[in-house]
């Protein structure tokens, strides 16, 4: 997927978010993961971020108009750098620092011994949203082609439980989606690209749809962030799915674009984003208490002053990604040490946090996020 820039107002508009989200709220009821499973799930992607800014924080290697093409050095070193990673990574993305590793679970740091991979072999797009969200890679999707899914996602797995039929959605930033999701046969509801808004408030519905009309689309194929998250909202406030999936694109976009600025800026409000939705379903009766949240990515990237930009089976370390949970059913382990773990898990541990044993032959056990309440479903520690 490769993507580009915007207009200066779009970043205006997705910095009010930003400031909205304060990343010291909703932790009542975080840090207790009780033997009960969740009873509302929802599930983030965010598209190429690498381990080492979230891990770490910017890199200041790549914060340079050489090889970030970086346009004010200056400013972006005052937002993002700072003498220690442990203070870089919380101003990069405070929500995931200040209450995820507060509250919850992150894995996939080296510094910790942990390794979270991939194991379709391709380390792009398409492959790795397929391996995350139905449990196995399969080497028959080797492209990022709009080809409808032939596998089952744990989202359409979802929606034909009785308890869930109707109430799984999907927002999505990449248009592609709706093929990965494989949207006609799962019957699961998927907003993606550019299309309309349709659920919400008629204001915000409107509001939305205007500015999607009238914002330059410099990546034809992928809307802006701020879009799918507003209308994923917008979505939860109307009619409050039990499973929501929200993709999002920019990371990846702009790195793609050699822009290591707005592929920072991106992350942080990304960041901003995610924390703004916690609030939101904390504040809600129908989620707080109740809901669980687990974030991931499709692939990781390379190093150095090119290989961030790039990901593939030939650029080391593209292999390499993260998890982070919180919510019902996940203990507040923090950043957790001695952990290896493959992405085909996340569609298991999905299914796991709403205390359902995903049913598809040939799908990765879950992980285990509460290891007081160990699971025959789960694997605490797989090397390979």
């Amino acid at each position: 997927m490769n993507r580009n820039r915007y207009g200066v107002w779009v970043c205006f508009f997705c910095s009010l978010l930003a400031i909205s989200a304060n990343p010291t709220y909703g932790q009542s009821g975080e840090k207790q993961a009780t033997d009960k499973p969740a009873q509302n799930l929802i599930l983030i992607t965010l598209d190429g971020l690498r381990w080492q800014e979230l891990f770490g924080g910017a890199d200041i290697k790549l914060m340079n108009k050489d090889a970030g093409s970086v346009r004010d050095v200056q400013s972006l070193k005052k937002r993002f750098y700072r003498e220690s990673a442990t203070e870089r990574k919380m101003s990069l993305m405070p929500f995931f620092w200040n209450t995820v590793a507060k509250n919850g679970q992150l894995i996939g740091d080296p510094e910790q011994g942990s390794l979270a991979k991939c194991t379709n072999g391709l380390y792009f797009s398409y492959p790795g949203y397929n391996e995350l969200l139905t449990g196995k890679p399969d080497p028959r999707i080797s492209s990022n082609a709009k080809k409808y899914n032939e596998n089952v996602t744990v989202l359409e797995w979802l929606n034909g439980q009785p308890e869930f039929k109707g109430r799984v959605a999907a927002f999505c930033s990449w248009d592609v989606f709706p093929f990965i999701i494989n949207d006609k046969r799962s019957r699961v509801y998927v907003n993606a690209g550019w299309s309309p808004v349709e659920i919400g408030t008629p204001e915000k519905v409107t509001s939305l749809n205007y500015f999607a009309g009238q914002t330059p689309k410099v990546w034809p194929n992928v809307r802006y962030d701020v879009f799918t998250c507003d209308a994923a909202l917008a979505y939860l406030q109307a009619r409050k799915p039990r499973v929501l999936y929200i993709a999002l694109g920019e990371t990846d976009d702009w790195a793609h674009d050699g822009r290591y600025d707005l592929y920072l800026d991106a992350a942080h409000r990304t960041d901003a984003y995610i924390a703004n939705l916690w609030r939101t379903v904390q504040a809600m009766p129908e989620y707080r208490g109740k809901t669980a949240m687990l974030i991931s990515t499709d692939h990781g990237r390379g190093g150095g002053r090119e290989g961030w930009k790039n990901h593939s089976v030939l650029i080391q370390g593209s292999h390499q990604i993260w998890f982070a949970a919180i919510g019902k059913g996940v203990a507040a382990l923090g950043n957790r040490k001695s952990m290896q773990v493959k992405q085909s898990q996340y569609a298991a541990t999905a299914a796991s946090l709403l205390g359902l044993e995903f049913d598809s032959d040939g799908v990765s056990s879950a992980i285990n996020l509460n290891p007081t309440q160990p699971s025959n479903n789960s694997i605490q520690s797989e090397k390979k």
